[in-house]
């Protein structure tokens, strides 16, 4: 059970597998607005950019304004790695260790009896 747990929580590049898959599983087809950028400090003389941009933030705000669902939906497909990922490998690496740790103590435990 810990080396599922250590497979799920270890961060590659591009965030944690268990990350991986609630953001799949909050979109697999997709199909939710994409989250509005900001609106870049040139870009607000060219009216029609001005306008896509308004369109992308009323399409998200819609749908996140539709249902606690839809605002979870939302969350959980924009969810990063809650810590940097040198920092979770280490935690992880030392948690491992104390999991190995106690399994071994608690074998020996077995052994003795």
């Amino acid at each position: 059970m810990a080396v599922v747990c250590l497979i799920l929580a270890w961060p590659a590049e591009n965030g944690s597998l268990a990350v991986k898959a609630l953001n799949w599983s909050a979109d697999p087809f997709a199909s939710l607005p994409a989250t509005p950028s900001p609106l870049t400090i040139g870009a607000g003389d060219d009216p029609e950019a001005v306008q896509q941009h308004d369109a992308e933030e009323s399409a998200y705000y819609t749908m996140y304004n539709t249902s606690r669902l839809a605002r979870l939906r939302l969350q959980l497909r924009d969810l990063d790695d809650p810590f940097d990922p040198a920092t979770e490998r280490q935690v992880l690496a030392g948690l491992a260790i104390l999991s190995a740790l106690g399994i071994w103590r608690l074998e020996a435990r077995k052994e003795a009896k």
